[in-house]
């Protein structure tokens, strides 16, 4: 099995936890999305260190719909990135480049 898992990455930024919590539960729970993996990086108890401090909620799933199935995609795995605006700023104002420096000097 491979372990390729999120060349189809997208975000969706909030402004609150509210609304970020709102769109995973519509996502957990509409039929077409099939959740392999929530990695919650904003909960209370996640280890920021591990992400030299950015947080947010990734969710890997496969989308299978007729459409998928007839295109062949329905196995194909993507991530959704549930972030507030405040992680999403500072991802944007070069806090990213400075995560991949952060994590290749930690060698993953």
């Amino acid at each position: 099995a491979s372990r390729l898992l999120d060349v189809c990455r997208q975000s969706i930024v909030f402004e609150s936890v509210h609304d970020l919590t709102a769109c995973l539960r519509c996502i957990e729970t509409d039929p077409a999305a099939v959740c392999l993996r929530i990695k919650n990086r904003l909960a209370v108890d996640y280890d920021s260190w591990a992400s030299a401090g950015y947080r947010d909620v990734a969710v890997n799933l496969r989308v299978v719909t007729e459409v998928t199935e007839r295109l062949g995609v329905e196995e194909h795995v993507c991530e959704v990135q549930l972030m507030l605006k405040c992680f999403a700023d500072m991802k944007h104002d070069q806090g990213h480049a400075r995560y991949v420096e952060y994590r290749n000097l930690r060698a993953e």
